[in-house]
């Protein structure tokens, strides 16, 4: 028991502080410390008793001198100690364990008393590497823990070192007049850790250094890491941040681009040598598409035949060039989809086959899978033939060139003919059409935003979805049919329908929207309520989605009579792989969209903008702003009905692209 009038040693804040013990209970001490501060003490964190007492009847000023003359003593002796030495001797002894005593003796080569056993401790408390106390007693670190704790402060003492020359680095380049161009090795160093930090917060790797850093730096703004990457030039001055967030792919492996460059290589003669392919080289396929479009992957033929028409829906023939298990196959399972953004695009294939030897450029030889579908003069399909084939497009089309030849061109015309009797026909089944406006952004060469609005049912472009609607519908009946494993996309029926017909109302169809069952991916064909058909699934852009890579092999395989090239279970696997990997996709492309679209609102701050009403409750009205098609909410005006399907102003209060902010208040 520690009794009144004995020299005690606590830690407070790692530091030795020597008391003395003025009051001794059976678990706490009652102490004056070398502070001259009275202290309340639990006898559990006395690292240190003296063996001698001394007298407590002094004033509390000779009591504090004594107690600071005993710390200064003490750590005098603190520079005769040599851990290393001492643990060095210890290693003989068949025991690890030591009274601290035993190894003041060793270490002062005399007996030992209160002040050298303190010395000793103080040392063992400073420098872990060597001894550990604990319960009284003094552990020897064995040699394979000593090496690892060298290592591990070797590790601390960079750590401090980097945090130290971070600071230092981080404050040059906020300098006036720094130039990306004169960037070191250790400013890049550090802005890397700087960049995962602000990318994933705690969840980066070295997330304790950065916060340091920048706390040294000066740098105390949310986005303060984001405007130094910009200003050092890691960044550009709109980086997409939730694409670095997700971590998605943008460059390719030098696996899958040497891939791309051999196939380029291969040429085009070995597609005649195929057997299992038809040439329809004699046919003159057209392309439709938009005026920057580069990666062609569907052209269309249509001929009159007995009094039907035998329409062509040609798609590229991905599944020639990238087969499963290839490093492009492994590449696009990475991906998932193409993703666009208004600045650019994210392939899933490498530009080689996108652009290249994939897409059905005009004039060039190309191999397609082409979906020979005979139809009545209602347009009731008669029969469905699917090959692998060779094609050469005669013309390139844009959307608006078609527009203007619905009349004076003969494809065209029958083209356009079938599509309307195609859309009757689904939506005699239920289908709902809800065309919603095209939002273009285009960002100009001096960073400025621009949003244009574009009609997304245009003859042109119907022409187009429908012909492709009726190639996947007749790819999933074909793959059901048979049943070969497959991937399907479904629709639950709808339970409150708004909309019928060719309505193209902006409010009846963004309500109807808000009302929409979510649509499924499954290895069972079920129906489509939104499409209004039976079997559904896609096949038609194998270049940019690896759901139509998918089906299209699985195609391949029934069209040549082998074995499926993917098992049921694989295809299980693939809805797992697709509905991640696309969901991840389709919300960073929306993100980025919003993010230009907050931009193009920052711009004009303090001005007013239309706005439609689409529901109006007690508590919440919800918008639609008709200039970029922003869903947005507002507090129900106080004094005045806000009625749905009305024009209303509102006014752009803020907005903040990097905080994912944004505010109103009513007109």
């Amino acid at each position: 028991m520690i009794v009144t009038g004995k020299l005690i040693e606590y830690l407070d804040n790692g530091k030795f502080i020597c008391a003395l013990v003025t009051e001794s209970q059976p678990k706490r001490l009652r102490l004056i410390n070398q502070n001259g501060r009275e202290v309340n003490l639990p006898i559990s964190r006395v690292v240190h008793c003296s063996s001698s007492t001394h007298p407590v009847d002094l004033s509390r000023e000779s009591l504090t001198r004594q107690l600071k003359d005993t710390t200064e003593k003490r750590f005098s002796l603190m520079g005769r100690v040599n851990l290393e030495e001492i643990w060095e001797l210890t290693s003989d002894e068949s025991s690890n364990v030591f009274s601290p005593s035993f190894l003041a003796e060793l270490t002062f080569g005399e007996e030992a008393s209160d002040n050298t056993v303190s010395a000793f401790l103080r040392c063992v408390f400073i420098d872990k590497l060597f001894f550990k106390f604990k319960e009284g007693q003094v552990l020897a670190n064995s040699a394979e823990k000593v090496e690892q704790l060298q290592i591990q402060q070797e590790k601390e003492a960079k750590r401090e070192q980097l945090i130290t020359d971070g600071s230092n680095a981080l404050i040059n380049i906020q300098k006036e007049g720094f130039e990306p161009s004169s960037i070191t090795k250790l400013q890049v160093e550090v802005l890397n850790i700087i960049k995962d930090y602000y990318l994933f917060g705690s969840d980066s790797s070295e997330s304790d250094v950065a916060q340091k850093i920048l706390k040294n730096a000066g740098l105390h703004a949310q986005h303060g890491p984001y405007h130094l990457l910009v200003k050092a030039g890691i960044w550009s001055q709109n980086e997409n941040i939730p694409l670095l967030r997700n971590e998605l792919p943008v460059n390719f492996t030098l696996a899958a681009r040497q891939q791309a460059e051999h196939l380029l290589q291969r040429g085009q003669d070995e597609l005649f040598d195929d057997p299992g392919r038809k040439d329809f080289t004699h046919l003159a396929p057209i392309t439709i598409d938009g005026p920057t479009t580069l990666d062609f992957d569907d052209a269309l033929t249509v001929e009159e035949q007995d009094g039907n028409y035998l329409v062509g829906i040609h798609i590229s023939d991905v599944a020639h060039y990238v087969l499963p298990g290839d490093p492009l196959f492994l590449e696009a399972m990475r991906r998932g989809t193409s993703i666009y953004f208004p600045e650019g695009q994210i392939p899933m294939l490498p530009r080689h086959l996108s652009q290249g030897i994939c897409s059905l450029i005009q004039d060039e030889t190309r191999a397609t899978f082409s979906f020979m579908i005979l139809l009545s003069p209602e347009a009731e399909v008669l029969r469905v033939r699917i090959f692998p084939s060779i094609i050469k497009v005669k013309r390139r089309l844009t959307y608006e060139e078609v527009d203007k030849m619905l009349e004076s061109d003969k494809e065209i015309r029958l083209l356009n003919m079938l599509r309307k009797k195609l859309r009757a026909a689904r939506l005699e089944q239920g289908a709902l059409l809800l065309p919603f406006p095209d939002v273009n952004v285009f960002i100009d060469h001096h960073g400025k935003v621009h949003v244009n609005l574009a009609k997304s049912d245009t003859p042109s472009r119907t022409i187009v979805s429908e012909m492709m609607i009726l190639a996947n519908r007749e790819a999933a009946k074909y793959v059901a049919d048979r049943m070969v494993p497959g991937l399907f996309r479904s629709q639950p029926p709808l339970q409150n329908r708004i909309v019928y017909g060719e309505d193209d109302d902006l409010f009846q169809n963004t309500l109807q929207r808000k009302h929409m069952p979510r649509g499924e991916l499954s290895v069972n064909p079920k129906p489509h309520s939104g499409l209004g058909v039976s079997y559904y699934s896609t096949v038609t852009s194998p270049i940019r989605r690896l759901l139509d890579l998918v089906m299209q092999h699985q195609i391949n395989s029934i069209a040549r009579r082998k074995e499926p090239c993917f098992t049921d279970e694989m295809c299980k696997d693939f809805t797992s792989v697709l509905s991640r990997a696309v969901s991840t996709a389709n919300n960073v492309r929306q993100q980025r969209q919003r993010y230009w679209l907050l931009k193009y609102l920052a711009d004009r701050k303090g001005q007013s903008i239309d706005a439609l009403v689409i529901q109006a409750g007690p508590k919440r009205v919800n918008l639609l702003l008709t200039d970029i098609l922003m869903d947005i909410d507002l507090p129900t005006p106080g004094g005045k009905g806000v009625t749905p399907n009305t024009t209303v102003k509102v006014r752009i209060v803020k907005s903040d692209p990097l905080d994912n902010v944004v505010r109103f208040d009513w007109q």
